[in-house]
């Protein structure tokens, strides 16, 4: 990702305009892969994964409450653009392993090149990751300023 690598943010009107950076570099990406484009979201409880998501989905035309998948654990929804036509998050914190996962449908989410998925906790089920995968990793001071890294591939912890 050519104009991220870190950023910081102290305030949201700046994690949407991060976002909106993070969005124009992965939605110019070629997907040799033919499926969805994935991106986890890594980074502790009330990190600012969803708000994170929340200004992506604003980004890309969602209208409507965008809420926390927590205990739904995947929403869906439906988005304006040329290429994409649903945008799904989902939040893999509850799930116990990579088969509760796949009994929700994910391999024809991910089969499907207009869908853009953005996973919360995808460390709990790596082992159906797909290979090309984008990573932002999340952390927060003492002071409420976000770090954001952006990764193409999983780091367990940020140092």
């Amino acid at each position: 990702m050519r104009k991220l690598v870190t950023k910081t943010s102290k305030s949201i009107k700046e994690t949407s305009e991060i976002a909106a950076i993070f969005l124009e570099e992965i939605l110019n990406i070629e997907n040799p892969n033919q499926g969805a484009l994935v991106v986890g979201l890594v980074g502790d409880l009330g990190a600012g994964k969803t708000a994170f998501f929340q200004t992506v989905a604003k980004h890309l035309g969602v209208k409507g409450r965008v809420s926390s998948p927590t205990f739904v654990i995947m929403k869906k929804y439906p988005i304006k653009n040329k290429q994409y036509n649903f945008l799904f998050h989902l939040d893999a914190y509850r799930l116990k392993n990579e088969e509760e996962l796949l009994l929700l449908g994910w391999e024809e989410i991910l089969d499907d090149e207009k869908n853009i998925i953005f996973i919360e906790w995808p460390q709990n089920v790596l082992k159906v990751m797909p290979p090309n995968t984008k990573f932002v990793h999340i952390s927060e001071d003492e002071n409420g300023q976000k770090f954001f890294e952006f990764k193409k591939v999983f780091k367990a912890r940020l140092v």
